[in-house]
């Protein structure tokens, strides 16, 4: 499996997710979150983090279904780090991604605090 970053925010990950989350309504697309880094974490006493070395940081990760019209969704993942959050689409043999679906999700989330990448 490979993803593909296709967008970053100037926003933390846990606004990011909230407008991403809004911006899907909006756009008729139903997103089910199915991971998050920081309830992962949760659960280990001793987890410091990789990126920064320290307990005390703002990484995370989440990963969200997005469905469409199509029965399959598409996987989403958030990371977020110093402020930021980027966006990135899995592409994995077998989970074809509608690529309709993939345009509309990008479509969605058309951020105006948005670096290209």
């Amino acid at each position: 499996m490979t993803t593909l970053s296709f967008l970053t925010v100037d926003l933390p990950c846990d606004k990011a997710l909230q407008a991403a989350k809004k911006k899907f309504e909006q756009a008729s697309l139903r997103a089910l979150q199915t991971f998050d880094l920081h309830t992962a974490r949760h659960t280990q006493q001793d987890c410091p983090c990789p990126n920064h070395g320290t307990a005390d940081c703002d990484c995370q990760m989440v990963v969200l279904m997005v469905y469409g019209e199509a029965p399959d969704p598409v996987t989403l993942i958030l990371h977020g780090s110093d402020g930021q959050t980027r966006f990135s689409v899995t592409e994995d043999a077998s989970q074809l991604a509608d690529k309709k679906l993939v345009t509309s999700i990008k479509e969605a989330l058309e951020f105006e605090t948005a670096i290209s990448v």
